[in-house]
């Protein structure tokens, strides 16, 4: 099957590939425009290495029940509504709800952390290290630890993963936006407990 120069520029733009390598792979799809798409994202050949600074506006918002008592919501975004409507994209959300429900993080990142809460920690921390007989010279970073340690506790991407404690959240992210091809971001979530308010 002939292979437009339409098609070829288009899946450049898309891509970022070379116009040759466009042609190749639409003349190996058989002119098959979202099959030579699908094989080179498979490929990871799209146009970034720097996936993480690409601006990811689609995605979905999955819920998750657990025995009626938690309940979990959460945004995640990719660049496209094509891998949005993916079954593994679907797939990785859920997971990423389920941890939530299991592990409890009350914030995203450690960027999302209140100074004010950290600050406070802080201090704690510092009472608690000049009173256990710490020398002054090594509380900083005595108290650096230990918010680390702390904060990593009630961060989703530092926390462990649940389906593999091996690696972190953010790691399991990291490998499926290898698998995507496309910069995905766990953007918010909200978890409800029975008989908690929070």
């Amino acid at each position: 099957m002939a292979v437009s120069i339409d098609d070829i520029k288009r899946l450049k733009a898309l891509t970022g590939i070379g116009l040759t390598d466009a042609k190749a792979a639409l003349t190996d799809a058989d002119g098959d425009f979202d099959k030579a798409l699908e094989v080179l994202r498979k490929k990871g050949l799209t146009k970034a290495e720097k996936k993480g600074e690409r601006e990811a506006r689609q995605g979905i918002v999955d819920a998750y029940v657990h025995s009626g008592r938690i309940g979990v919501i959460v945004e995640v975004n990719c660049e496209t509504d094509f891998v949005a409507r993916t079954d593994g994209f679907k797939e990785f959300v859920h997971e990423i709800a389920m941890h939530i429900a299991a592990s409890a993080p009350e914030f995203v990142s450690s960027e999302q952390v209140p100074a004010s809460e950290r600050d406070a920690k802080a201090e704690e921390f510092k009472e608690k290290a000049k009173n256990d007989g710490k020398p002054d010279n090594m509380i900083e970073n005595i108290v650096e630890g230990m918010l680390k340690k702390h904060f990593a506790e009630k961060c989703l991407l530092d926390q462990p993963y649940i389906k593999n404690p091996d690696q972190t959240v953010e790691q399991f992210l990291k490998e499926n936006i290898a698998k995507f091809g496309e910069n995905t971001v766990i953007r918010q979530f909200k978890r409800i407990e029975l008989g908690e308010v929070n």
